[in-house]
């Protein structure tokens, strides 16, 4: 097991993960910008190291700094927590080759399931379903028009590197589709530096159905049941509720078992969320895969008693997963 671990985060996520190598015995070091110093995760750590000003470019998103706190501190491992650099595969591989534990999949694993448009051509090659759609990457809207035509409106056009609802326009008919598209790609290029597109088939009032997953070294892999998270606005999540009342007994195993084959199919390790569009007949797709502990887990952590924070440094230090299905 770890004997210490920097948490590359702030705020609630940080205080969350202290509480957690708290109660496992592992000691903790915190980082923040100038700004943070006084917060309540600097105070509650062992140890607390500045790693630069108040925007988070100059310090939560610092790489460098952090890999040097960690060193300099002594830390075994990093739990980047969720947002910052906890999707950030570059950041993944750094911490490899510094030989330091990152908490959670690995680089590879992480840039396959970051870039959308890969992500669902590696499941459509697994048998998981996915919503119809392309299969290479769109860069300009006469193109993306042609494919638009053959799905068949409505479609979602999105940004391949996309979430958190940027880069994504619903076209209702073919007139509009130009407009859009540009919109959707200028705001990609925006937010993600990168204006790749791909677009998908638009399911009408779907109900958006998450599984939490935990997977070992060991190949061993379960979910552990569902979140509805469909109150959404400007498709940001507003409720979750758990378990869904969307879901019988009979659905909830195969969507769950679907998760779980998602997970196996890029040899996925540790926490993670798979999710699924449910439409009204009760066929579900593949979405994408969130490769880091999401705000949410603790509703999951209520409903089922699992500590997902402490399963994350368990998987992450080499131990077996100690539930089963």
């Amino acid at each position: 097991m770890f004997g210490k671990i920097l948490i590359a985060n702030r705020g609630e996520i940080a205080v969350r993960i202290i509480r957690a190598c708290r109660e496992m015995g592992i000691a903790t070091v915190a980082v923040y910008s100038e700004a943070d110093e006084e917060s309540l995760h600097t105070q509650l750590a062992d140890e607390a190291i500045c790693i630069g000003p108040g925007p988070s470019a100059q310090s939560y998103l610092n790489m460098e700094q952090i890999i040097s706190a960690t060193m300099v501190s002594g830390a075994d491992a990093i739990h980047p927590g969720f947002g910052f650099l906890s999707e950030n595969s570059k950041f993944a591989k750094l911490c490899e080759d510094c030989g330091i534990t990152f908490i959670g999949p690995d680089s590879d694993v992480i840039s396959r399931l970051g870039n959308k448009q890969e992500a669902r051509n590696t499941m459509i090659s697994a048998g998981i379903p996915v919503i119809p759609g392309t299969k290479e990457p769109v860069m300009d809207a006469e193109r993306g028009k042609e494919l638009a035509d053959n799905i068949g409106y409505p479609v979602m056009v999105k940004a391949a590197l996309g979430g958190g609802g940027k880069g994504m326009r619903v076209v209702y008919t073919k007139e509009d589709f130009k407009r859009e598209f540009d919109n959707a790609q200028r705001e990609a290029v925006n937010g993600f530096a990168d204006g790749t597109m791909y677009i998908e088939k638009y399911i009408e009032k779907p109900r958006h159905i998450e599984f939490q997953i935990l997977a070992d070294k060991y190949g061993n892999t379960i979910h552990l049941g569902e979140r509805d998270c469909s109150i959404q606005r400007n498709h940001q999540k507003l409720v979750e509720e758990s378990p869904s009342p969307a879901l019988n007994d009979e659905l909830r195993k195969r969507m769950g078992d679907t998760a779980v084959a998602v997970a196996k199919a890029v040899n996925y390790e540790n926490a993670g969320t798979v999710e699924f569009l449910l439409d009204k007949n009760d066929n579900y797709y593949f979405m994408e895969v969130n490769t880091r502990i999401q705000v949410e887990h603790g509703i999951t952590e209520l409903v089922t008693g699992v500590d997902l924070i402490k399963e994350q440094i368990k998987i992450a230090a080499g131990e077996s997963l100690g539930i089963k299905q």
